[in-house]
């Protein structure tokens, strides 16, 4: 200790960098045999807060050595030239690696939750519904900490002190806007939160917006990109979802029932047309077995519109079921009951000669 007191006393910036280099090599040394400890720990026991642990890995590495350094320099005298910069410089550092912290802490437990529960299951509404509340709120909770870390960084400086409160106060009640540049930012990430706690919809959710059916591919802190049936991407911001109704094919259950439409003549015998149906229904693995019906729906002045009614698990199987059964049975009565197409009729001109003259 009179050692160290003498440096100081003859030497002292060359005393505190060196106090400032060991305590560094020292928060990496626990860094590195702490972390390591800690995630073979919870590697297979508590996997959620493992993901955590190899999320925030890096980040750890930065703020460890940074806390440790501005312990050092904060005890160092203060006479020291620059030593009131390097404190300052430093500071801000360390916020932006705690910054950096708490953003993979976020980032950690979302992707630990998301992992424990699968889509990749026959019944998956309640891990897409978690998973979406991971991901929207993950997201928006580490928006709030960068515009946290982001204003703390700003009150350090004197002169920016004052937009660093206000940022931080906007960070704090998300619905004050800062000015109109920042209504995009503040919509969508409030609008974001009402779709993780009120949920709307979820990933992997089939939805008709705008007359576009699709799957919810990927909910981010902005937007919603839906996966068009043909592989395009449509791209619609959060608000919109707030703002417009859309459907959700998906909101309670997978499984739907969808109709096949099929346009006949009169004289189309039904209860054929109804057992051929029931055969195709039957062998096609597409079905569930939960709906099934042949029904006459409507009778125009041409033909009537035979509906044939089926059920399936999802809207990809209930797509192929529906096309497998449309082209089954117009097969069938081409084949053994082409009369019965629609046809369109008109009379000869000796047949309305006829008709005339009998008027």
């Amino acid at each position: 200790m009179a050692m160290l007191a003498e440096l100081f006393r003859l030497s002292p910036w060359t005393a505190t960098a060196s106090l400032a280099l060991l305590a560094a090599v020292a928060a990496m040394v626990v860094h590195h045999v702490v972390g390591g400890l800690l995630r073979r720990a919870t590697r297979n026991k508590a996997p959620v807060v493992h993901a955590m642990l190899a999320s925030v890995q890096r980040a750890a590495g930065a703020a460890l050595p940074l806390a440790a350094l501005q312990v050092v320099w904060q005890i160092a005298p203060n006479n020291l030239d620059h030593i009131g910069a390097v404190r300052h410089t430093n500071g801000i550092l360390l916020i932006g690696a705690l910054t950096w912290f708490v953003m993979g802490a976020i980032a950690g437990l979302a992707d630990g939750i998301i992992a424990k529960h699968p889509v990749d299951v026959g019944d998956n509404i309640q891990a897409r519904r978690i998973q979406t509340q991971a991901r929207v709120l993950a997201r928006s909770a580490m928006i709030v900490v960068l515009i946290a870390g982001t204003a703390m960084a700003l009150m350090t400086f004197p002169g920016a002190r004052q937009v660093g409160a206000s940022l931080l106060a906007s960070a704090g009640v998300l619905g004050i806007i800062a000015g109109l540049a920042a209504r995009p930012v503040f919509s969508n990430l409030i609008s974001g939160l009402q779709l993780a706690l009120a949920q709307p919809l979820r990933l992997d959710d089939v939805l008709i917006v705008k007359g576009e059916w699709g799957r919810v591919e990927e909910i981010t802190g902005s937007y919603v990109v839906l996966r068009i049936w043909d592989d395009r991407r449509l791209i619609i911001p959060l608000q919109w979802f707030i703002e417009n109704p859309f459907e959700n094919w998906t909101r309670s259950s997978s499984q739907l029932t969808g109709l096949v439409v099929l346009h006949l003549d009169y004289a189309t015998p039904m209860e054929p047309l109804r057992a051929h149906a029931r055969r195709v229904v039957e062998a096609a693995p597409e079905w569930d077995k939960r709906v099934f019906a042949v029904q006459v729906q409507d009778a125009t002045e041409r033909s009537m519109q035979v509906r044939i009614l089926v059920s399936a698990a999802d809207a990809g199987k209930l797509w192929d079921l529906r096309c497998r059964v449309r082209e089954d049975m117009l097969g069938f009565l081409a084949q053994h009951h082409p009369q019965c197409l629609p046809t369109l009729r008109t009379l000869s001109p000796a047949l309305q000669r006829d008709a005339s003259s009998d008027a």
